[in-house]
């Protein structure tokens, strides 16, 4: 694994160890870590990094307690220049700033990293920036077959590396760090730029690079957006069954609840419970005694300063009219649509095996219900969706084309005679027009 620099004593100088069971195979990789907790070290990182093309990022950190996530470890790899050998800085953002970091995120480099939606809300908030570039791991893992693939399976395919495994309840606030948590932080990007090396050739080969950019930009953008307070109701249990103005009602109150969360740095939960904003969308109080006795309070209540602030809530939502209640997307079909939309993930399953792409990658549930509800917002008419699965999907729609499957399960898109076979073949099916010909459509 390389020379890994422990975090010192108070009064003692940097400790040089070597962790154990970091892996149990070798990689032809040579590494060198160090714990950086003195601001100027970081600067100085920061500018060895200033010539790398790629770096790899990973974060440690705790939110369990608290709204917005506390920062605990900053890890970050890159190639020295003229060795090619891996560097790995395990930053202490307990005793660093870390806002320098963004002179790197807002560079022309790119930052490789794995599973990284939450990292970038943690540099977001920590650094008020984002990378200009990623390349993440797992979303280019799905155009290489493997699904939804944790980073210690990448590695150990790709690589041939066993990470050690790490404790989920460990506490990253500890100081000092020890041996072990030291190695398997390192270890989440100590592999990573080689992994990425990998992946990306068999990506290339494929000719699904652009691919990769497209869902890697997408991620960027949906990352790069705030919480948006009016949307924070569709998390809420059946909040697509609510009528009325129970809908408003849900909205405000999650809404002043996602702000006040925010402002006071605590979990959602701790601030109002999702079941009182459900009982409370259900039966509105009208006094704080009201309020105080609904469910899901267990007796506790509102705390007096927020109480007003909620009944205030209550009656902006009340009052809030249909257009400017923000309703969830629904993924419903009509009844009588339930069958052709299993039919098209039928063989939306059938394109993402005969193509190695992650299923769940290709397409959901609900990007077929909007699809056939003609949403123009359907992320399958666009990018590299629309390039794999778009064609097919409309022959399907207008009746041009049918599906079969072989003796090995395989299904077969073919086309449409429009002659229903025996005696049930034309049940539920409606006669249309289709691009100026008789053909039969389920849609």
């Amino acid at each position: 694994m390389g020379e890994v620099y422990l975090p010192p004593a108070a009064g003692e100088p940097n400790r040089l160890a070597t962790p154990a069971a970091v892996r149990k195979a070798s990689t032809t990789t040579e590494s060198s870590i160090e714990f950086v907790e003195r601001q100027e070290r970081l600067e100085g990182i920061l500018a060895e990094l200033g010539m790398a093309e790629r770096y790899a990022l990973d974060t440690e950190f705790h939110r369990e307690k608290t709204y917005w996530p506390l920062l605990a470890l900053v890890q970050v790899a890159w190639r020295e220049s003229d060795t090619r050998r891996v560097r790995v800085a395990l930053i202490d953002p307990l005793r660093v700033d870390v806002k320098p970091l963004a002179g790197l995120l807002e560079s022309p480099a790119v930052m490789v990293a794995h599973a990284c939606e939450q990292d970038l809300e943690i540099l977001r908030h920590s650094c008020a920036t984002m990378p200009g570039r990623i390349f993440d791991t797992q979303i280019a893992a799905g155009f290489a077959g493997h699904t939804t693939a944790s980073l210690a399976s990448l590695v150990k395919s790709y690589l041939g590396v066993d990470l050690a495994k790490g404790d989920r309840l460990t506490d990253w606030k500890a100081r000092p760090l020890s041996s072990s948590q030291l190695a398997y932080a390192a270890s989440d990007v100590e592999y990573l730029l080689d992994l990425a090396d990998k992946i990306n050739a068999e990506v290339d080969a494929a000719k699904r690079t652009t691919w990769v950019d497209q869902e890697c930009q997408l991620l960027l953008e949906r990352c790069s957006k705030p919480v948006d307070p009016s949307r924070c109701w569709w998390k809420l249990r059946d909040a697509r069954a609510l009528k009325g103005a129970s809908r408003g009602i849900a909205q405000e109150v999650a809404a002043w609840r996602e702000r006040k969360a925010a402002e006071v740095d605590q979990p959602v939960r701790y601030v109002l419970p999702d079941l009182a904003i459900q009982a409370i969308a259900h039966r509105p109080p009208a006094t704080v005694n009201d309020l105080n006795a609904i469910r899901g309070l267990d007796g506790r209540g509102v705390r007096p300063s927020m109480a007003a602030e909620v009944l205030a809530a209550i009656e902006r939502g009340r009052t809030l009219s249909g257009e400017d209640i923000v309703a969830p997307p629904s993924e419903d079909v009509p009844k009588e649509m339930r069958a052709p939309v299993a039919l098209i993930m039928a063989w939306i399953a059938q394109v993402a095996r005969s193509e190695r792409i992650d299923p769940g990658l290709l397409a959901t549930r609900g990007d077929v219900a909007a699809f056939v509800r003609d949403d123009p917002q359907c992320r399958l008419l666009e990018g590299w969706r629309s390039e794999l699965l778009l064609e097919d999907l409309r022959a399907l729609r207008d009746g041009r084309g049918a599906l079969t499957f072989t003796r090995d399960g395989n299904l077969v898109l073919e086309e449409s005679s429009g002659r229903p076979i025996g005696s049930r073949g034309d049940l539920g099916i409606t006669r249309a027009k289709v691009d100026g010909q008789g053909q039969d459509s389920v849609f």
